[in-house]
């Protein structure tokens, strides 16, 4: 079976993440979308709840695998037997950084990164700049699956029912 993972935090999940684990799931038999585990970092949606909208809205493509993982993801590929990290580029300033991580993780374990330009509709998309906008009212229902903008929307209402 060809295996790659898609790494990263997903908080949330946008339409260019999609676009992304789309278009790796026509090339690989088994792709698993790994939610980075970060606690010193402050998520929107808990690790639980990022896997949940992943799994609902990647289950059309039938060959997702959405878990977390904290610590190397070198070590999540060793584990699962899994060759190639897939990772979308969106701009230049995207690909020197991604090149260096691609490296290191090629001279750690001898896996492969393969780098997916991202559609220029998405081109300028991440999951940061869509919590800025819709904090401030910005609709970003474009950006988003419909589910996920509609779990954003009750959580930033959530917060600011708590201030």
């Amino acid at each position: 079976m060809r295996r790659a993972v898609c790494p990263g935090s997903f908080d949330p999940i946008t339409n260019g993440h999609l676009d992304i684990i789309e278009r790796a799931s026509k090339l690989y038999d088994v792709v698993h979308v790994a939610v980075a585990v970060n606690r010193s970092k402050q998520s929107m949606f808990s690790v639980e709840e990022r896997i949940a909208l992943i799994e609902e809205t990647t289950a059309r493509y039938g060959n997702i695998e959405v878990e977390s993982h904290s610590g190397l993801l070198v070590d999540f590929c060793r584990e699962r037997g899994i060759p190639a990290i897939i990772k979308g580029l969106r701009a230049v300033s995207d690909f020197d950084y991604e090149l260096q991580m691609a490296q290191m993780n090629h001279g750690l374990s001898g896996v492969e990164t393969l780098f997916v330009p991202t559609s220029p509709t998405y081109s300028f998309l991440s999951s940061s700049l869509v919590k800025e906008v819709a904090g401030y009212g910005g609709d970003v229902s474009h950006l988003l699956p419909e589910v996920v903008h509609r779990r954003l929307v009750e959580r930033i209402a959530e917060r600011r029912a708590a201030e």
